[in-house]
């Protein structure tokens, strides 16, 4: 029987690193009857950390997908018939840096996220990324604050640093009882009543109490501002509030803060304790009442492929309900490689209806696929399904080409739904295999772990023959070529880790090129004018790509050879003119040249532009660009000064310094060619009391002395 969609929660799980992201997931699992026995992360034994290196490491590497069913009535009293329980789609993301691109990718396809700060430490790096994230694809959020029972957990304080930090409404909507070891519940402000879990069954039974005496001024104080946030958003609610606020009921608080919500109006905070099985419960309770169902949205807006290569204002937009009766229509948001049933697509479906067995259109290929089983995910393991509806999550297997971020849409209606962006791969190390036995083998493994990570890009340096493969940290990289010894038994020799640096123009330059080529017979002509420059701002952000425009007038260049040119200079992009690295955003354009009515032909053209982009560099101001990273390192006082020093010794930018949990943050802007090896640093001027979490943060022009190094190390490779 197909479910009702109202009753349907797509949700993400996403936080720092170590906030109690997967601990909060198992808690789930086991609440609502998915597994009968808790898995702890320390001990290894979680469901959603299944790869042994997230075993090994404690930590979560890939996004891992599950379904579970949760029994909450729809209004006070009223329980659900047997066949409608509310049913989770639930998706549990990594929280290191490294691994931004499963939180990405992830968020893309959600309806809600329930964002996790750990009581203790706050708003850290990791939570503004992954919130900044959140914002770009507009999903709503509620904050769960996470580790009552530790010492120095303070709920009110991280509420406030969420309004601070994050620039959000964050409005409590819970309280706790007790303090550290003796947390023992919460108190709901919409109810305005308390609930103490019992510590025996894992904290699967609750009573209902009285509201603690010494509490009583705080919750009414809290729960005046609750009722007033909603009051600020439902206008309806304004004049009942201005008249008598305790006239608003239970209801309309709910209804009111479900709508604002949905409309990220405000973020309503709750607080436990997933470890001790503290307010899980209560956890699903708000995400049935609060976050949106695939039927809260208008749908999902897409383009035809015939417009694909139309300016986006001249596109025409095509709109897909979540309903069974629209086209079908999905998104393959990962690709992954399981041992038994081979290659899976994870994909959200928006409109629409899928059988297994039968054909999809896929409009990045053009081609049709044949789906010949779908499953639904717990972890990594797969239950087969006969179906798939609009605003499900499922895996697909059997296709022969899926990528991540591909539309697999009804043939008769082809759409493109929007895609994702990915960061760049940031360090990149050179490796080898073992034996000869290794050489084909590592070039399977590489592709397959390529199609699976868009973060993760594998080249052959022209100059030196090695085999590069980058990434986005050196733990991405070292999990990566871990998996290749494990999962496709191929040893390698790795190099020690190079920065990815990049190339750019800094100014405009004109020029002329002639490539002219006579070796008896026909030769080669072409002849071409062009102004190099910077590439136009978006959003105060240089364009990524190349821009072409052809301002050629009277058919000097004619029309055929267009193209060529424009494929010449793209090309060249790949290869900068200083050191051989890549050169992101470029502005060409082509305003004259000649032809010569027989030795003139499309590879002249390209060969021209090639040769064009190069000599035109040193006049366009080509400069070397490395990565800066953003780093946080949190410290006590007394080793704050060496700290410091250490940074700017390693040409690192502090930008705020600051106090949390009795220690003091150090936040500062540094290159990534200064950071290796800073964790021994870090513990070494620290006697190991110190912590640092580093993250990507821009490209930025690298001093003149650093390009020479890096020109000459280029150099001296060729």
């Amino acid at each position: 029987m197909a479910r009702d969609l109202r009753y349907t929660r797509n949700i993400g799980i996403a936080a720092h690193i170590d906030a109690g992201k997967t601990t909060t997931t198992e808690r789930i699992l086991f609440y609502t009857g998915k597994n009968h026995k808790i898995g702890e992360t320390h001990e290894g034994s979680a469901t959603m950390d299944w790869m042994a290196q997230e075993q090994e490491r404690g930590i979560t590497i890939t996004s891992a997908a599950t379904t579970c069913e949760w029994n909450f009535p729809t209004k006070q009293g009223e329980k659900l018939p047997e066949s409608l329980p509310y049913h989770f789609n639930i998706i549990d993301t990594p929280g290191h840096v490294d691994f931004t691109v499963e939180v990405n990718r992830s968020l893309r396809v959600l309806d809600g996220l329930v964002f996790l700060f750990s009581a203790v430490d706050g708003v850290e790096p990791q939570s503004e990324t992954n919130w900044r994230l959140a914002d770009q694809y507009r999903v709503p959020r509620m904050g769960f604050v996470n580790k009552m029972d530790r010492q120095g957990s303070n709920f009110l304080g991280v509420c406030q640093q969420v309004r601070d930090m994050l620039k959000s409404n964050a409005v409590a909507i819970t309280l706790p009882i007790g303090e550290e070891n003796d947390f023992k519940g919460v108190v709901d402000l919409v109810k305005n009543q308390a609930m103490i879990w019992h510590d025996e069954n894992h904290g699967a039974t609750y009573d209902i109490v009285p509201i603690p005496e010494d509490m009583i001024d705080e919750v009414k104080e809290y729960r005046s501002a609750l009722i007033e946030a909603v009051a600020d958003y439902d206008e309806n609610l304004l004049d009942k509030y201005m008249e008598d606020e305790t006239s608003i009921t239970e209801e309309e608080i709910n209804n009111a803060l479900r709508a604002a919500t949905i409309d990220m109006a405000i973020i309503p905070m709750l607080c436990g304790s997933s470890f001790k099985n503290k307010g899980v419960q209560f956890l699903l309770d708000a995400v049935c009442k609060y976050l949106p169902s695939p039927m809260e949205k208008e749908g999902i807006w897409g383009i035809h492929p015939d417009d694909a290569e139309l300016l986006e204002e001249d596109q025409v937009k095509i709109l897909r309900k979540p309903s069974v009766a629209e086209p079908f229509a999905a998104l393959a948001f990962k690709i992954a490689t399981d041992p038994f049933v081979g290659r899976l697509a994870f994909f959200r479906a928006y409109s629409g209806r899928l059988d297994a067995g039968s054909y999809i259109l896929n409009t990045r290929s053009g081609n049709k696929e044949r789906i010949s089983r779908i499953y639904q995910m717990h972890a990594n393991k797969q239950n087969p399904i006969d179906f798939i509806e609009a605003g499900d999550i499922g895996a697909a297997v059997g296709f022969k080409d899926i990528k991540t971020g591909d539309t697999m849409c009804d043939e008769k209606h082809p759409i493109i739904l929007e895609s994702m962006k990915f960061p760049a791969p940031v360090i990149g190390v050179a490796i080898e295999p073992k034996t000869k036995v290794d050489v084909d083998k590592m070039g399977m493994a590489l592709a397959k772990l390529a199609e699976e990570d868009p973060t993760f890009t594998v080249r052959t340096d022209e100059a030196s023959g090695q085999t590069i493969i980058s990434g986005m940290g050196e733990l991405h990289l070292d999990v990566l070529i871990d998996r290749m010894r494990r999962e496709f038994k191929v040893e390698v020799n790795q190099g020690e880790p190079q920065v990815e640096y990049k190339e750019a123009f800094t100014r405009s330059a004109t020029h002329r090129e002639t490539y002219k080529k006579q070796s008896g017979g026909r030769g080669k002509f072409g002849d071409i004018v062009f102004t190099l420059e910077p590439a136009d701002e978006v959003d105060g952000k240089p364009a990524v790509g190349l821009q072409f425009v052809n301002a050629v007038k009277g058919g000097n260049v004619p029309k055929e050879y267009i193209p060529s040119v424009e494929k010449g200079f793209r090309e060249a992009m790949k290869t900068g003119p200083l050191a051989g690295y890549q050169v992101d955003s470029l502005k060409v354009t082509l305003t004259d040249g000649s032809f010569h009515p027989v030795d003139s032909d499309a590879l002249s053209f390209e060969l021209a532009a090639r040769m064009g982009y190069r000599e035109v560099a040193k006049a366009a101001g080509a400069v070397i660009l490395e990565p800066i990273m953003k780093m946080e390192v949190i410290t006590p006082e007394e080793n704050m000064g060496d700290i410091v020093g250490d940074i700017n010794r390693r040409r690192g930018q502090v930008n705020d310094m600051g106090d949390r949990a009795g220690a003091k943050t150090i936040k500062a802007d540094v290159p990534l060619s200064e950071m290796f090896g800073y964790v021994t640093t870090l513990r070494t001027l620290s006697s190991g009391r110190a912590t640092s979490t580093m993250e990507f943060s821009h490209y930025a022009e690298t001093p003149a002395n650093i390009s020479e190094a890096v020109i000459k190390k280029a150099k001296g490779n060729a």
